[in-house]
């Protein structure tokens, strides 16, 4: 959406001051005359029109000072009624001192300027607001508008209404609005009336023909978003989303941007409160190195890490493409030139023990896993000597080079792990603490479940299925996951970063668990195509159901309401068994039942 508002040229110093020059003068002649009780023949002529001459001169004087005659505020606003305010009050007070002091003998009522003031003032404001109503009715739009219903009646949905009825290149024509505030139900916004609440929906698009809702709500999450479209599908209209604060901080969007909502919103938008102070507190001026930083999760942490100031960011990874892209988005270039791109395995101990003393730096964010459970169950030996060893080879390096805080990225599969995943991803979790503990550092462990939008991920998988005509394939009618952005996601491992101890695993609020099948239904009615779905059953070591928290660890939600702290029991290097660490896999009944089986 266009932010252009054709409401004529901002002010000018010229035909509109000659107009508030004016209204100075007759009010001072209408206050002198209420001062007199309406006798004209009492009136001196001469030395009240001088004093009026004086507050309209001191008036533009003041108001130039202030930038209300050369264009600092839109015609009609309220920063320009209160630049007006000020000036008015200034050019009042340098005239009506004297005027008080002097007006007997100058045969001018001395109250005339004080009386005067209310009076210009409305007639000033009256006079703007008046040609602002005129050529906002006149405007006309360029091309076809949808007729739009605006959804959330606060702030941001009066910037929104405002911007469509002002903007002739506007592509949406506000109609109605909606909002589930009952305070709200009879309040107008330029000219738009709140007709109802969600519930409302169906009858309000009736009624006003409308084609689209647009959501007009900072804070909109997954839940909301859900109830928004299934009510807009009932209504036969399409559903419009602003884009998110990240988005905007980013400059990926502007605020007057809007979009069709996709399967991401629904699924997986959590709004984050992030201590922006408490996460640059430990990234800016620090050297910080990302293992894994071509991968989704680890690409991402790099963009917001760099808006932090690091005085170094290091990306490491064995892909060398994956890594270009990163450093293309980084850096600006794709030349793979920079001391800021590193190419190694985590699994060669002497090349990432030679990095971190050469490079030494302060943070070290470990994304570097192998994370597809299905391969990893038929190559459990890759999982150890990767997820495991790897990063015990990269916990050991940061450690002799005396890194102050290490993050090890993990997943909610290592909480009572029943698949090679899950448990790979414990054993690290448990090395992190054991070096933690070692080293009297902060080095910790972040766990979160599915991430949308990764590579090799459902949605993805979903989307190509899609294309391909289909049929989807779910494991099971009841699974369930928990989901969430990946920026999002990064900005609560960069937090956690700030505010964890030593040896704890932190645990991200992934909100509700959402089914599979729900998914995959609503992509597909969204797609508009009539594509099957096939159910394949558990795979091995698939759980129907994740869970964050293992029942034996104790969470407690000290500093963030979104991240909860646990810890998990150390384990020394010695300790590890190459040959039978398989055998710690749950073994349960329940964890059997809810993996589906073990092969």
């Amino acid at each position: 959406m266009a932010a252009a508002y054709r409401g004529g040229p901002v002010t000018r110093f010229g035909s509109q001051y000659a107009l508030d020059a004016i209204v100075w003068v007759l009010a001072v002649i209408i206050a002198a005359v209420f001062r007199f009780e309406a006798d004209l023949e009492r009136v001196q002529w001469s030395p009240l029109l001088l004093v009026a001459a004086a507050v309209a001169l001191t008036h533009g004087v003041v108001g130039w000072t202030l930038y209300l005659y050369r264009g600092r505020h839109p015609y009609g606003s309220f920063a320009e009624a209160r630049s007006l305010g000020i000036t008015a009050l200034i050019a009042s007070a340098v005239v009506g001192v004297p005027v008080a002091v002097f007006g007997l003998e100058w045969e001018v009522p001395r109250s005339a300027v004080l009386i005067a003031l209310p009076i210009a003032l409305v007639l000033m404001a009256g006079g703007r607001y008046v040609k602002r109503i005129i050529v906002e009715s006149s405007i006309q739009y360029d091309g076809h508008v949808e007729r739009a219903i605006v959804y959330g009646a606060g702030y941001l949905g009066a910037s929104v209404v405002r911007r469509m009825v002002t903007d002739p290149a506007s592509p949406y024509e506000p109609v109605a609005l909606i909002d589930d505030d009952p305070q709200k139900r009879r309040l107008w916004l330029d000219s738009v009336r709140v007709r109802g609440t969600l519930d409302d929906l169906v009858e309000v698009a009736e009624s006003t023909r409308a084609e689209a809702v647009i959501v007009a709500i900072a804070r909109a999450d997954a839940d909301l978003l859900r109830r928004v479209s299934d009510a807009a599908r009932a209504a036969g209209i399409t559903v419009k989303v602003m884009p998110t604060l990240t988005e905007l901080l980013e400059g990926k969007s502007r605020l007057g941007d809007l979009r069709d909502v996709s399967i991401e919103d629904i699924i997986g938008r959590h709004p984050v409160d992030t201590d922006l102070a408490g996460v640059a507190g430990y990234l800016r001026d620090k050297r910080v190195l990302v293992t894994g930083a071509g991968g989704s999760i680890g690409a991402e942490l790099c963009r917001q890490i760099a808006r932090f100031s690091p005085r170094e960011l290091i990306m490491r990874d064995r892909d060398g493409t994956t890594l270009q892209a990163s450093q293309l988005a980084i850096s600006g270039n794709g030349l793979l030139m920079g001391r800021e791109v590193v190419l190694a395995d985590i699994r060669d101990a002497e090349a990432i023990r030679a990095i971190m003393l050469d490079r030494r730096p302060h943070v070290v964010f470990h994304a570097a896993a192998l994370k597809h459970l299905p391969l990893l169950e038929q190559y459990p030996h890759e999982a150890w000597k990767t997820n495991v060893l790897g990063s015990l080879v990269v916990l050991e390096a940061a450690a002799e080079a005396d890194v102050e805080t290490f993050v090890n990225i993990s997943t909610d599969k290592a909480a009572e792990p029943t698949s090679v995943l899950g448990l790979s991803k414990l054993l690290a979790e448990q090395l992190t603490a054991h070096v933690a503990h070692r080293t009297g550092r902060r080095y910790l462990s972040v766990r979160f479940g599915n991430v949308i939008g990764s590579r090799g991920s459902m949605l993805p998988t979903f989307a190509s299925l899609i294309d391909a005509g289909g049929p989807l394939t779910v494991t099971h009618p009841d699974a369930t996951r928990y989901f969430m952005t990946i920026p999002e996601a990064c900005q609560l491992v960069m937090q956690a970063g700030g505010i964890g101890d030593g040896g704890e695993v932190l645990i991200l609020d992934m909100g509700e668990p959402v089914r599979i099948l729900d998914v995959a239904q609503r992509m597909i009615e969204m797609s508009g195509r009539d594509i099957g779905i096939v159910y394949t059953g558990l795979r091995p070591g698939e759980k129907l159901h994740e869970t964050l928290v293992a029942r034996s660890e104790k969470q407690e939600r000290r500093h963030h309401p979104a991240i909860s702290h646990a810890r998990v029991e150390p384990l020394s290097p010695e300790a590890l068994d190459a040959e039978g660490w398989l055998d710690r896999l749950a073994t349960s009944d329940d964890a059997r039942d809810s993996a589906g089986g073990r092969p």
